[in-house]
């Protein structure tokens, strides 16, 4: 990985982490790079996105790390371990974070080069609400559709780590079988945001996109609730020349 990656993954991860943003707070959130075929970097556990240098990311392996996902009965000491184990430094200073498993699933996903975690408080209004499923039953403006995709992963709430990295690999498969093509947005219940990109400008434009998407839907409940786009139309939106042209120009 070139140091530039490495700067633009500094970069994302402070930019996410601003507080003006509300999309984290603390050490909550967290961001990873593919580097190559066989390693990932991904941020350390205890370290703050808004403050992150070059030191706070872990190179960790991939088929180490994903290894753990074919292990049954572990335990948080098992699992603390074989993080441990996965980085391909052993001396390297930090831990990797205990969503590493996660990084390291959508990181394989062709394309996929940059994730984005984060907790921002308009979108977990929504998933923290009895109403999560029925908020995002449906899409809302065009921008959302070209930013966000047709629709997101929505996952329930699962135990981070293991658990979650498998609940969520299999939403993600059912995603692709649906709509014939990969996921932008991942909505965990109860826990926040995952953002999949080509570039970190990708997962930094879809982050913000999702938020206000988000500030909207809460803001419509004050007027009668969401008036989602017709199925035929968010499929017109997705595959119109012109907004295919205008998502090619950013990147998307």
């Amino acid at each position: 990985m070139s140091n530039d990656t490495l700067t633009q993954l500094v970069a994302l991860s402070n930019s996410l982490g601003r507080p003006e943003n509300d999309y984290v707070i603390l050490g909550e959130g967290n961001t990873s790079t593919r580097l190559d075929e066989k390693s990932f970097y991904v941020k350390a556990s205890g370290t703050e996105l808004r403050t992150i240098t070059e030191r706070g990311f872990v190179q960790v392996s991939f088929d180490r790390a994903l290894g753990l996902l074919e292990r049954e009965g572990l335990t948080d000491a098992d699992v603390k371990a074989g993080l441990s184990a996965a980085k391909v430094d052993p001396n390297a200073p930090g831990h990797p974070s205990v969503e590493t498993l996660l990084h390291g699933l959508c990181l394989n996903l062709p394309g996929i080069n940059w994730v984005g975690h984060t907790h921002p408080v308009a979108i977990n209004s929504l998933t923290c609400s009895v109403g999560f499923e029925a908020a995002y039953a449906g899409r809302i403006f065009p921008d959302e559709i070209v930013l966000c995709g047709p629709a997101p992963v929505m996952v329930p709430y699962t135990d981070p780590g293991v658990p979650l990295a498998r609940e969520t690999w299999a939403r993600i498969n059912r995603y692709i079988d649906e709509y014939n093509e990969q996921p932008r947005i991942i909505l965990i219940q109860n826990h926040g945001l995952i953002v999949l990109g080509k570039t970190a400008q990708q997962v930094e434009d879809t982050t913000a996109m999702a938020v206000k998407a988000a500030r909207i839907l809460l803001g419509t409940y004050a007027a009668g609730g969401p008036h989602f786009l017709s199925q035929k139309d968010v499929a017109r939106i997705h595959t119109r020349p012109d907004e295919l042209y205008r998502r090619q120009k950013l990147g998307v």
